[in-house]
């Protein structure tokens, strides 16, 4: 998808993630937050011809097709269009089982076990310093945690994110005021683990 960025509807209503996160969060962060970036990215573009047949991907990885003047602006808005959609799109209103398939062979390969898994990513997402994310990423075939500041994005031609948290305060304020543990908590009672795992499998290649 390139120009004009439509912002993408979730998959679940907006109550379907209580009581791990609240119906006015979700309409908060997803139809401001979220809309406002896919909004000030198409501003952006529209004076931009060469730029507007770029995927969003592309915006990220090839800052070197954009002018100088705006790289900083387009990296901001487009990472902050990339990363609340997979956000949105890693989470679930159905039960969200474990995974049991080759990503949890993979998960259990790189971190020793599930439970040490969701103390790391848990663990990067608390002590992220201010807003940003933390990530599961898988970089040249291996799977990695890390954490990221503000809107910035890993991806990258070797690396491919599976997984993201935002823990900008506007995610989980409204409910957990400065709680962001007992967010970074519930909030592994809704990953999709069905959707992450059909992202690892359309990038893994065998071990």
């Amino acid at each position: 998808m390139n120009y004009p960025f439509e912002v993408k509807k979730l998959s679940y209503d907006y109550n379907a993630l209580e009581p791990y996160l609240s119906k006015e969060i979700l309409e908060f962060h997803h139809d401001k937050h979220y809309v406002t970036y896919v909004n000030k990215l198409n501003e952006i573009i529209k004076n931009y011809p060469n730029l507007q047949n770029m995927t969003l991907e592309q915006l990220l990885t090839e800052p070197e097709h954009i002018p100088s003047e705006i790289r900083t602006a387009i990296k901001n808005n487009a990472g902050g269009v990339y990363n609340h959609e997979l956000y949105f799109a890693c989470m679930s209103s159905a039960d969200c089982e474990l995974p049991t398939d080759r990503l949890a062979l993979a998960i259990n390969a790189s971190f020793g076990s599930i439970e040490n898994f969701k103390a790391e990513l848990s663990s990067s997402a608390i002590n992220q310093f201010g807003s940003g994310y933390a990530w599961l990423i898988l970089s040249n075939n291996q799977l990695e945690i890390i954490s990221t500041p503000n809107q910035d994005t890993p991806i990258a031609p070797t690396v491919t994110p599976l997984l993201c948290i935002d823990v900008w305060e506007h995610a989980y304020y409204l409910q957990y005021q400065n709680r962001r543990p007992d967010y970074v908590e519930n909030w592994f009672n809704l990953i999709n683990w069905s959707y992450v795992g059909a992202r690892y499998m359309s990038v893994a290649k065998e071990q």
